[in-house]
């Protein structure tokens, strides 16, 4: 559990600078381009390749390939196993190109699907539609990536696919500043940043799978059990795994009707949500799986009860306060880092409703992550499918609930509305797949929560209580220059760490109580 611990924080230290320079891409885009019609075209052909990715990539094909990676790594051997990178890695590109050259073809097709309010009357059709076209192998590339970050992270490598993504914000800050002055269309330079990234982050992994000895040579061969298996395994996880990125696809529909800057509010809002998601949520998914997936292989139900535990109580620990945060400082931290030239106050206004809308889902988001590997590490593919189509049906009928009322009542910010539909509709698909481990007893708690459960709260109440107290109106922030608005910012966040903590500490609360070391035994 030790060797869990540290493997989460590498992950969660690598995430963390690729957000941080995600957050700086994220700075540029709203400063140089704004939330404009043009943004709105940029982020849907970016969304739609992003969406295949994590359907293909991080979610199903990850959770097929790295049980299945296990298996073949405890039981079969060496040469067994690099037999099933060849011919899983042949297989994937084959079909991703395939993929990947009708989705080119079909972009026209795509973007009447995905994005339906695009007129072509203002040109957000056509551009989006030629960005598409540019974007689209990111597909194909990305999700080899994936893969070789599946092996390396299966290997105990965790840091290497965790830094990964830092090429993605470098390629689309480089194109945004110094590309994008040679376009006529400037916004067209971030399509093309997208595509190189691409490449990039495949690149920077292979010296790594050669240090190994696992670096895949593609290969083709229908008969293969383990490919088999992973096909099989995939189908079902390609919509379970996927039902966040399938809810925000149906947001950017149902926003592309409405007034423009909506999708780009929408995108701003959910990048800043997706740090603490990526940097715990998705750090602890990724080191668990492979963790479950062996415990699973080795049959010890109470192992894997033990590491589901102790992923879920950091899980606690950790997204309270944080949705928390996001909640109260939305408004500052968006007038903190990207209220400048293009994006305006009132950009900062729109983007904060969606912004706490979407943070209201935070725990469920980063539950979610943490649950769905108690059942694709026991090659259950088949729950989490069920759940989500829940999920995703209780989403679309929320949107209409929540979203027509808003625009039939001529009240600004509509889009926020599709964020907390989203939200509501994670928090019922982390109940039920919580529920279920529970009542199949694949999971049960380790003593204490009850404990643990009052502390956070009580916790996250005196934070919340602080925040709001201490923090200025917003109006006030875009008058300030920006070091002032940054340091305010980070003095509120540092003020507002220190008392959650300071409270857990004087109710009693120790790290030592989350040693992973501590849960090895059931007797704690």
């Amino acid at each position: 559990m030790a060797q869990l611990l540290r493997a989460t924080l590498v992950v969660g230290g690598m995430t963390l600078i690729s957000r941080l320079f995600g957050y700086v891409r994220d700075m540029v885009l709203a400063v140089n381009f704004g939330a404009t019609g043009a943004t709105d075209a940029f982020f849907v052909a970016f969304r739609i390749p992003n969406f295949l990715r994590r359907l293909f990539a991080e979610g199903a094909f990850s959770q097929a390939f790295v049980p299945v990676f296990a298996e073949y790594k405890t039981r079969h051997g060496q040469n067994a196993l690099r037999d099933l990178i060849d011919h899983v890695s042949g297989m994937l590109t084959l079909v991703l190109f395939v993929i990947t050259v009708l989705g080119m073809l079909a972009a026209p097709v795509l973007i009447m699907i995905f994005a339906p309010g695009f007129s072509g009357d203002d040109g957000r059709r056509e551009l989006a539609i030629e960005m598409l076209r540019i974007t689209f192998p990111y597909l194909l590339f990305i999700s080899l990536t994936a893969m070789a970050g599946g092996i390396l992270n299966s290997m105990g490598r965790f840091a290497v696919p965790a830094f990964t993504p830092v090429f993605l914000n470098l390629s689309l800050i480089g194109a945004a500043l110094f590309a994008a002055p040679w376009f006529s269309e400037p916004v067209k330079a971030l399509a093309w940043g997208v595509f190189i990234a691409g490449a990039v982050q495949l690149g920077f992994q292979i010296p790594f799978l050669l240090r190994l000895g696992l670096l895949p040579r593609p290969r083709l061969r229908r008969a293969h059990a383990g490919v088999r298996k992973i096909m099989r395994l995939m189908l079902p996880a390609i919509f379970g795994s996927s039902v966040v990125q399938i809810n925000l696809l149906i947001d950017t529909l149902i926003a592309s009707f409405l007034v423009a800057g909506s999708i780009s509010w929408l995108y701003f809002s959910d990048r800043f949500v997706e740090l603490p998601l990526a940097i715990f949520g998705i750090a602890i998914a990724t080191v668990i799986l492979p963790r479950l997936s062996h415990e699973h292989v080795s049959d010890d139900p109470k192992a894997f009860s033990r590491t589901l535990d102790w992923a879920l109580r950091l899980a606690v620990l950790i997204a309270i306060p944080a949705a928390l945060g996001l909640i109260l400082l939305a408004g500052p931290i968006l007038a903190s880092l990207i209220q400048y030239q293009a994006f305006t106050a009132f950009d900062t206004r729109m983007a904060a409703l969606s912004l706490m809308a979407y943070a209201l889902g935070l725990p469920a988001f980063i539950f979610i992550k943490v649950l769905a590997p108690g059942f694709y590490s026991r090659q259950d593919t088949k729950t989490p499918v069920k759940i989500g189509i829940i999920a995703m049906l209780a989403n679309i009928a929320l949107n209409f609930a929540i979203v027509v009322p808003w625009v039939w009542l001529e009240i600004p910010g509509a889009h926020a509305g599709l964020a907390l539909a989203t939200a509501l509709s994670a928090m019922l698909n982390a109940g039920l797949l919580l529920g279920l481990l529970y009542r199949d007893r694949i999971y049960q708690p380790q003593p204490g929560w009850r404990r643990l459960g009052l502390a956070v709260a009580l916790a996250g109440l005196l934070m919340a209580l602080a925040l709001w107290w201490l923090s200025p109106p917003l109006a006030q922030w875009g008058l300030w220059p920006a070091w002032q608005r940054v340091v305010t910012l980070f003095g509120l966040i540092g003020l507002g760490a220190l008392s959650y903590l300071l409270t857990l500490l004087l109710l009693g609360l120790r790290w030592h109580e989350f040693s992973p070391q501590r849960l090895e035994s059931p007797t704690h």
